[in-house]
């Protein structure tokens, strides 16, 4: 059964009116409920996004979620016209380049939300 469910990931927030900004007017996705507990969900493709009031300090500095996206490059633009900032590296094993890595058979770019969350687009190059 669970194969066959829509998964919605939970993100920690601190500020929900400033992480709701974020999620719609810079990464552009639709708001599509509100939780009693101030939870705010939006919707993607794949399923959803729930953003849970928390306090500061949950936020994890790992990749937390990542979107698959057909054209990175094109993807980093936009988000980037709309104000999101991309981490750069430039470590053993892993090399950005106009903010996009080379991950084995996938190229990947990693952002923060407005809230400290690692967020990821990523494209599988086949």
């Amino acid at each position: 059964m669970l194969t066959e469910s829509t998964i919605t990931t939970m993100l920690p927030v601190t500020d929900s009116e400033r992480a709701g900004h974020f999620y719609a007017d810079s990464l552009g996705l639709k708001q599509t409920g509100k939780g009693e507990d101030g939870t705010l969900y939006f919707a993607a493709a794949g399923g959803a996004i729930g953003l849970r009031p928390m306090p500061a300090g949950a936020q994890s500095e790992n990749t937390a979620l990542s979107f698959e996206v057909g054209d990175l490059p094109a993807e980093v633009k936009t988000l980037e016209d709309r104000g999101v900032r991309f981490q750069d590296f430039e470590l053993e094993g892993l090399k950005t380049v106009d903010h996009i890595a080379q991950v084995g058979n996938e190229r990947a770019a990693w952002f923060s939300d407005s809230e400290g969350n690692v967020l990821c687009l990523h494209e599988v190059m086949g």
